[in-house]
């Protein structure tokens, strides 16, 4: 292997223009990457009209890009230990803007689902790599920043899918939604290879990567998903929107994903390097840390899906009303992200993490408790209380997850960043159908129930975060 010295990462971080280069290129493949995961929502009736297609088989065009990043995640993290997570990113960020040139030249909805799929593999290669390339970047001591630079993309491109697809819908065909990315993905792909650091490939390159571990973990999370989408869409009320009749139904799914995960995890269990990193579990921050993100994401989901229901239903709230009142949540995860940024490193990250959880949990509560007759404003402030916890939390653990990891194993902490944002919106889905199952449907009781039992995942996750002040917790590394 030839050696780059250009591209080569220092011992602690990039200079600071090289810096700058490098995080431009990390905030727009980033962005470009959270921001295909929901920008063709309010494209669905269109597409479906223009390609003949019913709804339910519609859908897939948004499930298809999703489903393809979330399985492929570990298997690229693991891959960029091996070949470079500079490569992994560059390969991706081209498959993502030729699969975008495919679907926006895509004339049937087989062909544009196939170049979604396509889209969402090469979003993998960037969401997979993108924090281990920040930990290469920022030097240790303001790696916080970076990591909430990481964090206030994800929040800003999540809010923003629906207000770029409305403003390029009122004014283009809705292709162009997936041709925007390719001169900006072109644009990422150039400054990407003069910017982006590489790594020495790790040790763990010895031990290569087993085809039956790569299917095991594609098929455990694609059960995951199946099952939680088949819930989401029942709790929703679009039995049609499920899946084919064909399919089980989503607690079989979420069975059969667990009981496919017991025999991955267990070939994983010995393993140098392996592709589900129970290495990285073993640490006990490490694994607090996920705890507590399973935890945060399960009562984000929780809220997420129940607070329309309560806005709408048990409210009569119109839904530009609902839409209005719910926009303070993320936009105050957006404003508090940088000051959570500058408190890591100056406050203990598990400090600032249970100090995040505790308002989250309150807000919820608050949420859950709102008498019938509640104002607008009453409702607002509980919100930016929520939404404000989270990002206070989110940035620190996001922090804690990628640094306590040997800096070999930083591809395999970044990918499961991602997993575990999987695996409590998916726990959060199968709780609130749970709740509706056995409380009787919609009528203001059952939402306020989720949004309580939402609160109490989220302080689970900050009694997570506080436990890693204990002196006990980081002496147990040795």
């Amino acid at each position: 292997m030839s050696a780059v010295p250009q591209h080569a990462a220092i011992a602690d971080g990039l200079p600071e223009g090289r810096r700058g280069l490098a995080m431009l290129v990390i905030i727009v493949g980033l962005a470009l990457s959270v921001l295909d995961s929901s920008i063709v929502n309010l494209a669905l009736p269109a597409i479906a009209r223009e390609l003949q297609a019913g709804s339910a088989q519609t859908l897939w065009v948004v499930s298809a890009y999703q489903l393809a990043s979330l399985v492929l995640l570990l298997p690229l993290a693991a891959l960029g230990e091996r070949l470079g997570y500079r490569r992994v990113y560059l390969v991706g960020t081209a498959v993502f803007v030729a699969a975008s040139a495919a679907a926006m030249m895509a004339d049937s909805l087989s062909s544009l689902i196939a170049a979604r799929v396509l889209q969402g593999m090469g979003a993998a290669g960037v969401m997979s790599v993108n924090a281990a390339l920040v930990r290469l970047i920022y030097p240790s001591n303001r790696l916080g920043r970076g990591m909430a630079i990481n964090s206030l993309v994800v929040a800003t491109a999540s809010m923003a899918g629906p207000s770029v697809a409305a403003a390029i819908l009122s004014v283009a065909h809705w292709s162009w939604l997936f041709a925007m990315n390719v001169p900006l993905g072109i644009a990422t792909l150039w400054l990407g290879r003069q910017a982006l650091p590489m790594n020495p490939v790790a040790s763990s390159a010895k031990e290569k990567i087993s085809p039956l571990d790569v299917l095991l973990n594609i098929l455990m999370f694609t059960l995951l998903f199946l099952g939680g989408e088949q819930l989401g869409a029942r709790i929703g009320g679009h039995d049609a929107a499920a899946g084919p009749p064909w399919l089980p139904s989503g607690w079989w799914l979420l069975a059969a994903g667990v009981l496919v995960g017991a025999v991955y995890l267990r070939r994983q269990w010995y393993k140098s390097a392996p592709l589900f990193p129970v290495d990285l579990l073993r640490i006990p921050v490490f694994a607090l840390s996920m705890c507590g993100s399973v935890s945060a994401f399960c009562a984000q989901m929780l809220s997420y899906l129940a607070l329309p229901f309560l806005l709408l239903d048990a409210k009569g709230l119109t839904p530009i009303e609902a839409g209005m009142l719910i926009t303070a949540w993320p936009l105050a995860t957006m404003a508090t992200a940088p000051v959570a940024g500058r408190l890591i490193g100056k406050v203990s990250d598990g400090l600032l993490g249970g100090i995040g959880m505790s308002m989250f949990a309150c807000g919820l509560w608050l949420l859950a408790v709102m008498p019938d007759d509640v104002a607008h404003w009453d409702m607002v402030w509980r919100m930016v209380l929520a939404g404000s916890g989270f990002a206070l939390y989110q940035s620190p653990n996001n922090h804690t997850i990628v640094s306590s990891a040997p800096l070999a194993r930083s591809g395999a902490a970044g990918g499961m960043l991602s997993s575990a944002r999987l695996t409590g919106q998916t726990l959060g889905v199968v709780v609130l159908a749970t709740i509706f199952t056995f409380s009787g449907g919609h009528g203001g009781h059952a939402e306020a129930l989720a949004l309580a039992v939402a609160g109490g995942f989220a302080a689970l996750a900050g009694v997570f975060s506080i436990l890693r002040v204990r002196p006990a917790v980081p002496s147990a590394s040795h």
